[in-house]
């Protein structure tokens, strides 16, 4: 018997119906890949906070499906906003990282773009800095941050800050000078969480919690806003 390398194949005659057929088939399958969320440059991107949910993450998981409905405006206005300025940011949310930074975070990111990573420059999470009523996590004083790493590439460290009482998240757009560093770790090997035990004494009310996370794998750092209620 013949291996299947020599067997004889019949060669095949397109009609010109069939060869229109082809090349529709092959057109359709090129525009779901460029028409996938996914097929974003964010994509290559790796993780968020997973608990308290980091805003972008958060409007994710809870209107990718829905996001163009109306009533989500209703529901959840800051994260209706967001999808409507742009939907690849929200399917993109891994995406919240910065490079090039020598650490000095402050002189790469500036005051009212904290959430954003300062990704106004090309409006790609812009809507993450807008102060106003985001959806919050309820937590005691002392909790416990959880980063949610899909690549599992490790972590140099992570550095969770919390806005200080008196901050008003409804109106105020995030600063440096809103946060006080509450932890500071060091190395985690690959996973997919990296968690962090937190204590934020004497705040009540809407706060914000913002954890840098340096990726091990590459200079990729990244900077998200986590909407809490203690």
């Amino acid at each position: 018997m013949s291996s299947p390398r020599h067997q004889r194949t019949e060669a095949r005659t397109w009609t010109p119906r069939a060869l229109l057929a082809a090349v529709l088939t092959a057109a359709l399958a090129v525009a779901m890949v460029v028409a996938s969320p996914w097929s974003a440059p964010t994509a290559s991107a790796h993780g968020s906070v997973q608990d308290p949910v980091s805003r972008v993450y958060g409007c994710m998981l809870r209107w990718e499906y829905t996001w163009n409905d109306p009533a989500v405006g209703e529901q959840d206005p800051m994260c209706y906003r967001a999808w409507q300025e742009n939907p690849n940011a929200m399917w993109g949310w891994p995406g919240l990282y910065r490079e090039g930074t020598g650490g000095d975070f402050q002189a790469h990111i500036p005051d009212n773009q904290l959430c954003s990573a300062g990704h106004t420059y090309d409006a790609e999470f812009a809507a993450m800095d807008a102060p106003g009523p985001w959806w919050t996590t309820e937590l005691d004083n002392d909790f416990t941050v959880d980063v949610y790493d899909l690549a599992r590439h490790g972590a140099d460290y992570l550095q969770v800050y919390v806005t200080r009482q008196g901050y008003d998240a409804m109106t105020d757009a995030l600063d440096w000078g809103d946060l006080e560093l509450v932890a500071e770790t060091g190395r985690y090997g690959p996973a997919e969480h990296y968690t962090v035990d937190v204590s934020a004494p004497g705040r009540t009310g809407h706060h914000v919690v913002y954890t840098i996370w340096k990726a091990s794998h590459a200079d990729q750092i990244y900077f998200m806003c986590s909407d809490v209620t203690f």
